[in-house]
């Protein structure tokens, strides 16, 4: 189907995008996965010189000047790898732990982090998540307590995306213990510095080829010129950039149910059952359509979402109006819970062969489990669009 918001240029990176993931991703997939591991400096490397990590930032920090609708391409077009850790990682990189250096960075800053990450010469993470604090963002303890014209940094971070491989954590710390989130600022930390240990490399459910860890801060010292921002106002600076974290992760998420549709459909066409392939029971004939329809409520819901974040971000240049924080906080919820619908009622297709992992549906249905926990759990999600309904 074709989309308005798109035009050539978006087509063209799409099919830029398509063939990064067929010939560099997809190949690999038995064996990163197997490894629990994939080799992120190449591949953040080839991105980057392909230009997909950047498209969508200015031409000033190495971006290619493009509107968030490339973002959009690249994010339905990674699933085709077939594994999720590799796109989980790669949006991390340009979507996550970057998109608040660009909106808060010094000249410096960008010149040492934000550029050198666009082109993949510099692996990002995004330090936010404790091991006594997930969606209860305000109850982080990692602390940065001033000492001259320098922080001393000491806490943990758990389930961190790029955290083994990373070159710099974009952490959010706490600079006022008793001010709750009023409290909390942001840093640029390059995991050289003295006192920053990986403590443990964590095994998941799914997502097997990502490199997720947890992360230990020992006094680590950080000059006063990687403060990102206003020392304060971190709480607020994050607010803003998980709504890029959520959206681009709900665009993803439908391209995923999409393929998956897809892949089960052919699946049916080749299994037989009882005398006939499956696909023309019409049980699952009415099954799939339900789904199909959902899929395209899902994108519906998320293009409208992308168009209001892209109005606000890159026409008028603003912060994000409360009524799209609450579109993407809605599509978060509705997405998150269609996929788990999706992926399910796609490995209950194939039978025996979705409990398999040789089979794509297998990974997709685990991989797919972490939206509803990722980036705010579904429960606050609704939790915060009640607030925000003024109930």
């Amino acid at each position: 189907m074709k989309y308005p918001q798109f035009t050539e240029a978006h087509d063209m990176f799409r099919k830029t995008v398509r063939q990064f993931t067929e010939k560099e991703l997809l190949p690999h997939v038995e064996k990163w996965e197997h490894d629990k591991i994939f080799p992120a400096k190449e591949i953040f490397k080839k991105a980057g010189d392909l230009g997909i990590l950047g498209a969508h930032y200015p031409e000033d920090v190495g971006g290619g000047g493009g509107d968030y609708w490339f973002s959009v391409c690249k994010a339905e077009e990674y699933p085709r790898c077939r594994m999720g850790g590799p796109p989980m990682a790669l949006l991390v990189q340009s979507d996550m732990a970057t998109p608040v250096i660009n909106d808060l960075g010094t000249k410096e800053q960008k010149e040492e982090f934000l550029t050198p990450a666009i082109k993949g010469e510099k692996i990002a993470s995004l330090g936010v998540s404790e091991p006594g604090a997930g969606s209860d963002v305000a109850g982080i303890s990692t602390v940065a307590k001033k000492d001259g014209d320098d922080y001393l940094i000491s806490g943990s971070k758990t389930y961190i995306t790029n955290g083994a491989q990373a070159d710099f954590v974009t952490l959010l710390t706490k600079t006022d213990p008793g001010a709750g989130a009023h409290g909390c600022t942001f840093f640029l930390v390059p995991t050289k510095l003295k006192g920053f240990e990986v403590s443990k490399k964590l095994i998941k459910a799914g997502n097997h080829s990502s490199d997720t860890a947890m992360l230990f801060f020992d006094n680590v010292r950080v000059p006063k010129r990687y403060r990102l921002g206003e020392e304060g106002m971190g709480f607020m600076y994050l607010m803003q950039n998980f709504q890029t974290e959520r959206l681009i992760a709900c665009v993803g998420s439908t391209a995923g149910m999409q393929l998956a549709i897809e892949d089960s459909i052919g699946y049916g066409k080749d299994r037989m059952a009882f005398g006939k392939p499956i696909i023309k029971r019409e049980y699952w004939q009415h099954k799939f359509v339900d789904l199909l329809c959902k899929v395209e409520a899902c994108r519906a819901l998320t293009y409208q979402a992308v168009a209001e974040y892209n109005r606000e971000k890159y026409v008028e240049k603003t912060e994000l109006s409360m009524d799209t924080v609450k579109l993407i906080s809605m599509c978060k919820v509705f997405v998150g819970d269609t996929s788990n619908e999706v992926f399910d009622q796609c490995v209950q297709f194939h039978g025996g062969a979705g409990y398999l992992e040789e089979y794509p549906i297998s990974r997709a249905w685990r991989d797919a489990r972490l939206l509803r926990i990722g980036g705010g759990t579904t429960e606050t999600m609704r939790y915060y669009i009640a607030k925000l309904l003024g109930l």
